[in-house]
């Protein structure tokens, strides 16, 4: 099998709002010409292009055909396209890198959530014909998760809001970050609740946002990088959509795909989680098994910012730029699609001497 890694990352930084148009464009320039610079390449060295993004946030057909403006027309490029988080765009990425066609791969995603009332449009993807007619958002769906957990007894309100205060502390070395700083849970558990028992600090904030990622297959990855991020496994599982038919304090899916890839090892100096709310990372992390000696989201993660559709790209990016920086031998990265952690994605990676 074909040695693929993470050879380059790179962001937008997370903002409220940007002027910019809801194709991105004006995100990925930047983070198109990071990467060129850093790894001394051109549009003309990427072998395959792979994006991820969602039309109904964009507000318009075809958005992903208009983000692709950012490459520029010549020469021509081979391209692909999925309609959600662009980890997952990473995954068909490494799937073609695999057949031995090319040896390089851009992946890119981006989001402009500020485009329209976030919680609302997030409802659009649950089931049109039992659930969407219920008028449920994202929050409150997420709030209804919240509830089922702290009524088992499975965690607590300052539980939660610790996970808020060491996000927050950690986003503060991370320029990108949308929220940052020093706070304490008893302050934050003064605040009131935006559906109960969610408060703000509990919630992903609204982020607009890009990122790309480049992936190189064996001796190729080894000439871009010095220290590449080596991808040793990827799985990606879901769970029903059904809500009345999973038991939602749990991730059953996220298990699974992290059983097939880290075969019991749950040793991690860095994990990445995508969990847009405090109460998910407390599921992620008794999901994957991970101890305290592993560092969660040391970036900040979702909760200082969470870019739709390239939040979970971000967390691979971060994840493998803790390799190739040294600041971590062996990585996990977490993404997640759909509402309360039903999709799930989860890769491995390490470096190697």
């Amino acid at each position: 099998m074909t040695d693929i890694a993470v050879v380059g990352f790179a962001q937008a930084p997370h903002v409220r709002e940007t002027t910019g148009t809801t194709n991105g464009v004006e995100m990925l320039v930047p983070c198109f010409r990071e990467l060129y610079d850093k790894l001394g390449i051109t549009k003309s060295d990427i072998g395959f292009w792979c994006s991820g993004s969602s039309d109904y946030l964009a507000g318009r057909a075809f958005s992903f055909i208009s983000a692709v403006d950012a490459i520029g027309a010549v020469p021509p490029i081979n391209e692909s396209h999925v309609e959600m988080d662009a980890a997952w765009a990473l995954y068909e990425a490494w799937v073609k890198l695999i057949t031995g066609e090319v040896d390089t791969a851009l992946v890119y995603g981006f989001g402009k959530s500020s485009a329209g009332t976030l919680r609302q449009v997030l409802g659009v993807q649950l089931d049109p014909y039992l659930v969407a007619p219920l008028g449920l958002d994202s929050v409150s769906l997420a709030g209804l998760q919240a509830r089922f957990g702290l009524d088992a007894g499975k965690w607590t309100e300052e539980a939660m809001a610790e996970v808020a205060v060491r996000a927050r502390a950690a986003a503060k070395d991370n320029p990108n970050a949308q929220i940052s700083g020093d706070v304490t849970v008893e302050e934050l558990l003064g605040r009131p609740y935006v559906a109960d028992p969610l408060r703000r600090h509990d919630c992903a904030p609204v982020t607009d946002g890009a990122a790309a990622v480049v992936l190189a297959a064996g001796d190729r990855a080894r000439e871009l990088c010095e220290n590449p991020a080596w991808i040793t496994g990827i799985e990606h599982r879901i769970d029903t959509p059904n809500f009345g038919s999973r038991d939602l304090t749990q991730a059953p899916s996220a298990a699974a795909a992290a059983a097939a890839v880290t075969g019991g090892d749950t040793a991690f100096d860095v994990a990445e989680l995508h969990a847009p709310f405090t109460h998910q990372e407390l599921i992620l992390r008794e999901a994957f098994g991970l101890s305290a000696a592993t560092a969660v989201n040391p970036t900040g993660g979702p909760l200082t910012g969470n870019p739709m559709f390239s939040g979970g790209l971000e967390r691979i990016g971060c994840a493998a730029q803790a390799i190739m920086d040294g600041r971590a031998g062996r990585a996990l990265a977490h993404a997640t699609s759909g509402a309360v952690l039903q999709q799930n994605l989860v890769a491995v990676l390490e470096g190697r001497n």
